[in-house]
């Protein structure tokens, strides 16, 4: 079993990672030497088909390493052969799969992408796929342990553990790169115009915050500052906030974990997004407590003003589909549209599909498209009731 420091270490690497693509072959490092095995593969990107698969990010690490001789290799030639990619964007969320399960019994013969595999030390390799923010697919891969004797329950234990890490770090990531902030130093941060940042101490003080904040701690509608300290506006958002921000600043010894929630807002305004990250290191003003934390919170302008009521006349959907298409189009998850308006995913998913079929879409993508193409167009006031959580 990994211990917790060594744990400690993985959540810290991938923290990193959230801030700064670059650090992805440092989290592979730790990971590769808890687990025992030869490296990793990181797929992110959405579409449903390889005529219209988009990739955010693609890269292959092996001890720390970056190889973009093996992306290269299998994005340029294996990855139109490789007959898991259909079944693996179909899984379901969390699932771990061996590449020799995905594969049929012949494919295991006859497959050149399995051939490659079985040549890159990724013949038993471990698969999973995570739902990513707006519809998107997080894809990791961990090549295959070191040893002979196959994989143990404590690592695979481990993969499960990290999950919801991995997909923190994805999500955190994307909206760094909407804001064009990824990579920036802490200090470079609060200079970001298109997303708020709070820099906050190991007390969970308030250090520093950047212009879109301060006007944000200022309206005081979702977030405020009282004696330096951050609090959400509505009580039961001020309890998953005071909870992120304790998990996210430990007492001292305890491995530090991101998280993200939704904070409702007044009626006839979006959810409002907060990520909150741990950091390392890094000093404001001589004396001062070092950062510890990070609160981002992204620009919710776009497809802000879309009226419920609206789409749903327009788009001929039911008062139900427009109201999931609007929170899709606001970059809210399918899981997290479900949780805003009370519905299990499978009944959200039922609505996409619906919705789909009225319009002839095959892509989450093109329905939020749609949808946000109706920004703007009159209908009543939108009230609560129109999108729970709004």
């Amino acid at each position: 079993m990994t211990d917790e420091a060594t744990f400690g270490r993985i959540l810290a690497s991938l923290h990193e990672a959230a801030l700064d693509a670059a650090r992805w072959p440092g989290f592979s490092a730790v990971v590769d030497e808890a687990l025992g095995v030869h490296g990793q593969s990181m797929i992110f990107g959405d579409g449903e088909s390889a005529e219209d698969v988009r990739f955010g990010f693609y890269w292959t690490c092996a001890h720390g390493e970056r190889r973009t001789d093996l992306e290269q290799l299998y994005y340029g030639t294996y990855y139109p052969l490789d007959e898991r990619v259909p079944r693996l964007r179909h899984a379901p969320d969390g699932q771990l799969f061996h590449n020799n399960e995905v594969f049929t019994e012949r494919e295991l013969a006859t497959s050149p992408a399995y051939d490659a595999f079985t040549r890159t030390d990724c013949a038993n390799a471990v698969n999973v796929r995570l739902d990513g923010p707006r519809g998107s697919r997080i894809v990791w891969m961990v090549h295959d342990p070191i040893h002979d004797d196959g994989w143990s329950s404590a690592q695979l234990d481990l993969i499960r553990r990290l999950l919801p890490h991995i997909r923190q770090t994805v999500r955190v990531q994307v909206a760094m790169g909407r804001a064009g902030t990824l990579g920036m130093r802490l200090e470079s941060l609060l200079e970001a115009t298109g997303l708020a940042v709070l820099q906050l101490d190991w007390r969970a003080r308030i250090v520093a915050a950047n212009d879109r904040a301060r006007s944000l701690l200022r309206a005081g509608d979702v977030l405020f500052d009282a004696g330096g300290c951050l609090f959400a506006r509505s009580p039961t958002a001020n309890v998953e906030l005071q909870d992120l921000l304790a998990r996210a600043l430990p007492p001292f010894g305890t491995p530090g974990a991101g998280g993200t929630m939704i904070a409702r807002r007044p009626p006839g305004q979006p959810p409002q997004v907060l990520h909150v990250i741990p950091v390392g290191g890094g000093e404001t003003d001589p004396g001062a407590w070092p950062v510890a934390a990070l609160v981002l919170v992204p620009d919710v302008a776009q497809a802000s003003d879309l009226d419920v009521a609206a789409v749903a006349a327009t788009l001929r959907f039911t008062r139900a589909e427009s109201q999931v298409a609007v929170l899709l189009a606001r970059g809210m998850t399918v899981r997290e549209v479900a949780a805003a308006t009370g519905r299990r995913e499978s009944t959200v998913r039922s609505h996409v599909k619906h919705m789909f079929t009225k319009h002839g879409l095959t892509r989450q993508a093109d329905l939020v498209r749609l949808v946000r193409s109706l920004a703007g167009i009159g209908g009543g006031r939108p009230g609560s009731e129109d999108v729970p959580g709004s």
